[in-house]
C-alpha cells in the first residue's frame, strides 16, 4: 500500500454548509414569505425539508449535487479511481465523496454551533456591563 498525502478540498464542504445555514437556519426568521412557501409545497417536498434538517442527511444530497454541478471533488483521490472496477468506479466515487462531504458539513456545523453559544453569551454580557456602565453615568 503507498501513503500518500490526503488531499481535501473545502469548495463543496463550504457551499454545502452555507445552503444548509440559508436554508434551515436564516430563511425562516427573515419574514414569512419562506415560511409560508414550506407550508405551501407538496406532501412529498414538505417531507423532504423536514427530513433534511439534518446537516448529515442533507450533506450528503447538496455535496452530490455540488459535485454534479461543478465536478469537483471533496477528496481528490477520488478522482482516480482503481481501473479493476471498471464503470463502477465513477458512482462508487461520488458516492463516498459525497459521504466525506456530508460528513465535514456536519462536524462544520455541530463547529459553529459550539463556537457561538459561548460567543453569544460573551456577547450579551458586554452588552449587558456597558448598559450598567451607562446607566451609572446618567
Amino acid at each position: 500500500m503507498v501513503d500518500t498525502t490526503l488531499n481535501v478540498n473545502f469548495s463543496i464542504v463550504l457551499m454545502g454548509l452555507s445552503l444548509h445555514i440559508l436554508i434551515w437556519e436564516k430563511l425562516p426568521d427573515w419574514g414569512t414569505w419562506f415560511n409560508t412557501l414550506i407550508a405551501n409545497l407538496p406532501k412529498p417536498l414538505a417531507y423532504l425539508y423536514d427530513a433534511w434538517h439534518c446537516p448529515y442527511c442533507f450533506g450528503f444530497w447538496v455535496a452530490l449535487m455540488l459535485h454534479l454541478l461543478t465536478g469537483q471533488y471533496t477528496l481528490l483521490s477520488s478522482e482516480v479511481m482503481p481501473a479493476y472496477l471498471g464503470a463502477a468506479a465513477l458512482p462508487i466515487a461520488w458516492f463516498l465523496d459525497a459521504l466525506v462531504g456530508a460528513l465535514l458539513i456536519l462536524f462544520g456545523s455541530l463547529l459553529l454551533k459550539a463556537i457561538s453559544g459561548p460567543a453569544l453569551t460573551g456577547h450579551q454580557k458586554v452588552m449587558a456591563f456597558k448598559q450598567a456602565q451607562m446607566e451609572k453615568s446618567n
